[in-house]
C-alpha cells in the first residue's frame, strides 16, 4: 500500500498535538514491501504494468456473540482455488485469519449483472446435508460476519445509523434470522416471516476507480486503466426460481424455516453475484482508507472525552511533580541544616531509615524475574507503537503488529536476563544460574501456558483461530532459539559487573516498623495506586477492546502513543508519591511495594474487561467465555508486569537520589 499519511486524516481537534508524531511521515510518501498500489486494465490492455483480473479474497468469519472465528468453508459457501491463497504472516495466524481466494471472477472494468458463482443443494433426512444446513443456521443465528478483501482493502458494507450518517463496516452478516417473537429483520423489512432464516445469497459489489487523469501513473493508459479505491457490497437474499436464469432483480427473499428439512425434501441455494464499476477521480489513491476511518462510530463522540482525560492527567501530574519537588527540597534543606548546626537533633521523616532503605526484601529473586520481563515488554511496547506511528504497522499491513511484537519481544531478551541479573546480584543473590533460567521460563511460560490452552479449546471446536501445530512449534522454537540465549547473554554482562553501589550502608539489625495510619498501610496503598494510571488509559481502552472483540478496526496509534507516555509518567510519579509518605512514616518495605502499586493498574484493567463483557458484548456459550477472560489474563498479566516495572524503576531511582543528597552519618 502506498502510505502516505494524508491517507489517515486525524481528528482536526488532534492535529496540533499530533503534529510532531507525524512530521516525518508528512513530508514525503514511500512503499512498505507488498503494499504497493497496484494498476488495473481492461483484459485486452493487459501488458507488466497492470493486470485486469480483480481477485476477490474471502477470509476467516467471526461475530460479537461469540470469539470462536471459523473458515470461510466452514459454513458450504461457494469454494475458490484453496491452493492459491496467499501466505499468511505469524501475527494473521495466530489471530485466526485464513485468507482464501473467492468464488467470484472479476474482471477490470467488466459489469456484472448476474452471474451463478455456484449451487448447494440439501436434501432432507440426509446426514451430511442436515450437517450442512445446521452449521449454516447456526452461523445465520450467531450473526457470523464475512470479511472479503479486494487489492488489500476490505470489502464494505455501507448503511445509514440512527442519526442519519453513514457507517461503513469492514464486515457484513451472512444473513437474517427472523425469530418468532421478533417483527423483521433490521437489515430489510421484506425479511418479515418469523421462524424463517434468510441467508444472503446474493451480493452486488460496486466497485469504484480512480482511472489515473492528471496523474504521473496514469500516462499511457487512456482511461482504461485504474486503481481501486473502494469496494462496497450489499448483500441480499433472492429466491432464485430457475438457477439457470437466475433473477438478481427479484423481490422475493429465500425463506428458510427454523425446523429442519422433511424426508425426501430438497433446497436449492443459488448463490448469485452482479459487479459494478464506477469511476471517481476525486479521491486519490493514497487517501481511499479515509471514508471507512471517518465512518467509524463513536470516535467522533469521544475525542473531546478523550481530550478532557488528557489534560486532567497532565494537570494532576504536574501537580504530584510540583509537591514532591517542594516538599523534599525543604526536608532535604532542613536535615543538612541540621547537620551543620551545633545541637544536633533527632532525626526524623524518611531519614530515620537510611540503613534500612535498602535492605534485600523478600522472595528477591521472584521480583527480579518480574523486572527483567517487565523491562521486556516494556521495551516491546515502545518500539511496537513507534513503528505504529511511522506508519509499518497500518491497518493495511495485516498481521504486522502482532508479528513485529512477537518479533521484538523474543529479540529483547538480553536487555531482560541484564536487568534481571543487575537486580538480583543487589540483593545479594548468588543462584545466578537459576535466576537466568526463570527469568527466561517464567514469564514467558505463563503467557505460552495461557495461549496453549486456549488454542485447545480453538481446537476442540474445529475453529480457524486454532493455531496450527507447526506453528506452535515455530513459536517454541523462537523461545528456545533465540529468546532464552539470549537471555543467557544478557544475564552473563548483568553477573559480570560490580553490584549496584547504594548510597547509604545498611544495618545489621533491622529497624522496628511503627504502627501504619490506614492510607500507609501495604493493602490500601497498592489499591490507590492503580486509580489514577488507570484513568488516563481507560478510554483509550475502549477502543482497543473494540477492535479486538467487535471487529473495530484502530488506528488512532498517534495517540495511543501519547497515551502511552502519560501512563508511564503518571505509575511514575504516583509510586514516587506513595513511596515517600511510607518512608515518612518510617517503614521501609518498599521493594514490593513499588511494583505492586503501579502494577495493580492490571486489577483495575480486568475489571474494566468484565464491565466491556457484560455491557458491550453478547456472548452467552461457555466456550467463548472461557477463551475471552483466558486471552484477557494474558493481556492483564503483560500490563500488570509493565506497569509494575514502571512503578519500581521510578521509585528506585527516587529512593538513590534522595538519599545520595542528604548527609547521612
Amino acid at each position: 500500500m502506498f502510505l502516505h499519511f494524508g491517507q489517515i486524516r486525524w481528528s482536526r481537534s488532534l492535529a496540533i498535538v499530533l503534529v510532531a508524531l507525524h512530521a516525518l511521515a508528512l513530508s514525503s510518501a514511500f512503499y512498505l514491501p507488498g503494499l504497493a498500489p497496484v494498476n488495473f486494465c481492461k483484459k485486452s490492455d493487459v501488458s507488466s504494468t497492470c493486470k485486469s483480473e480483480v481477485i476477490l479474497y474471502v477470509n476467516r468469519l467471526n461475530t460479537e456473540e461469540s470469539v470462536i472465528p471459523y473458515e470461510y468453508h466452514h459454513f458450504d459457501f461457494c469454494l475458490g482455488k484453496e491452493e492459491n491463497s496467499p501466505v499468511e504472516n505469524l501475527g494473521q495466524v495466530v489471530f485466526g485469519e485464513r485468507i482464501r481466494p473467492g468464488p467470484y471472477k472479476i474482471q477490470f472494468l467488466e459489469n456484472i449483472e448476474c452471474r451463478v458463482a455456484c449451487n448447494k443443494t440439501y436434501i432432507g433426512n440426509n446426514a451430511d446435508s442436515d450437517r450442512r444446513m445446521m452449521v449454516l443456521k447456526k452461523g445465520i443465528s450467531l450473526n457470523y460476519q464475512h470479511h472479503w478483501i479486494v487489492d488489500n482493502m476490505p470489502v464494505t458494507w455501507c448503511y445509514q445509523l440512527e442519526n442519519g450518517k453513514q457507517y461503513c463496516s469492514t464486515g457484513f452478516p451472512m444473513g437474517c434470522l427472523v425469530r418468532t417473537d421478533s417483527e423483521g429483520c433490521p437489515i430489510n423489512s421484506i425479511y418479515n416471516q418469523p421462524g424463517h432464516y434468510y441467508p444472503f445469497n446474493h451480493v452486488d459489489l460496486e466497485i469504484t476507480y480512480h482511472s489515473g487523469a492528471r496523474e504521473e501513473w496514469g500516462v499511457g493508459f487512456q482511461g482504461s486503466s485504474g486503481r481501486i479505491i473502494s469496494v462496497k457490497v450489499t448483500p441480499k437474499s433472492i429466491n432464485h426460481v430457475d438457477p439457470k436464469n437466475p433473477n438478481c432483480v427479484g423481490t422475493e427473499p429465500l425463506a428458510i424455516r427454523e425446523s429442519s428439512l422433511k424426508a425426501g425434501e430438497t433446497l436449492r441455494i443459488v448463490y448469485t453475484y452482479s459487479v459494478k464499476f464506477i469511476q471517481n477521480n476525486t479521491v486519490k489513491w493514497s487517501s481511499r482508507w479515509d471514508y471507512i476511518l471517518e465512518s467509524m462510530p463513536h470516535t467522533n463522540i469521544q475525542w473531546f472525552s478523550i481530550l478532557n482525560s488528557l489534560v486532567i492527567v497532565l494537570f494532576l501530574s504536574g501537580m504530584v511533580a510540583m509537591i514532591m519537588l517542594r516538599t523534599l527540597h525543604k526536608d532535604i534543606a532542613r536535615y543538612n541544616q541540621m547537620d551543620s548546626g551545633e545541637d544536633a537533633q533527632e532525626e526524623f521523616g524518611w531519614k530515620l531509615v537510611h540503613g534500612d532503605v535498602f535492605r534485600p526484601p523478600r522472595k528477591g529473586m521472584l521480583l527480579s524475574v518480574f523486572l527483567g520481563s517487565g523491562v521486556q515488554v516494556l521495551a516491546m511496547s515502545m518500539i511496537t507503537l513507534a513503528f505504529a506511528c511511522l506508519g509499518f504497522l497500518s491497518p493495511a499491513n495485516r498481521g504486522a503488529l502482532m508479528t513485529c511484537s512477537m518479533v521484538l519481544f523474543v529479540s529483547l531478551g538480553t536487555p531482560a536476563g541484564y536487568v534481571s541479573a543487575r537486580i538480583y546480584k543487589s540483593f545479594g543473590g548468588i543462584k545466578w544460574k537459576s535466576n537466568v533460567i526463570l527469568t527466561s521460563i517464567v514469564c514467558p511460560g505463563i503467557v505460552f501456558s495461557l495461549f496453549f490452552v486456549m488454542n485447545l479449546v480453538l481446537w476442540g471446536e474445529n475453529s480457524s483461530g486454532a493455531v496450527p501445530f507447526s506453528t506452535l512449534i515455530a513459536l517454541l522454537a523462537l523461545w528456545f532459539g533465540v529468546s532464552v540465549p539470549l537471555t543467557f547473554v544478557g544475564a552473563y554482562f548483568g553477573f559480570r559487573k560490580r553490584a549496584l553501589e547504594h548510597p547509604v550502608r545498611t544495618n545489621q539489625i533491622p529497624r522496628q516498623i511503627p504502627d501504619q495510619s490506614i492510607y500507609t498501610q501495604p493493602i490500601p496503598g497498592i489499591v490507590m495506586g492503580g486509580v489514577l494510571p488507570f484513568g488516563c488509559i481507560f478510554i483509550q481502552l475502549f477502543f482497543i477492546l473494540s477492535s479486538l472483540w467487535s471487529n473495530q478496526m484502530y488506528y488512532m496509534f498517534g495517540f495511543l502513543f501519547l497515551v502511552f507516555l502519560i501512563l508511564v509518567i503518571t505509575c511514575s510519579e504516583t509510586t514516587i508519591l506513595l513511596c515517600y509518605f511510607h518512608l515518612c512514616a518510617e517503614d521501609y518495605h518498599w521493594w514490593w511495594r513499588s511494583f505492586l502499586t503501579s502494577g495493580f493498574t492490571a486489577v483495575y484493567l480486568f475489571i474494566y474487561c468484565c464491565h466491556y463483557f457484560v455491557t458491550k458484548l453478547s456472548i452467552k456459550d461457555s466456550a467463548s467465555t472461557f477463551l475471552y477472560f483466558g486471552y484477557t489474563a494474558i493481556m492483564v498479566f503483560l500490563f500488570f508486569l509493565l506497569t509494575g516495572t514502571i512503578g519500581f524503576f521510578a521509585c528506585f531511582w527516587f529512593i538513590r537520589k534522595i538519599y545520595s543528597v542528604v548527609k547521612v552519618d
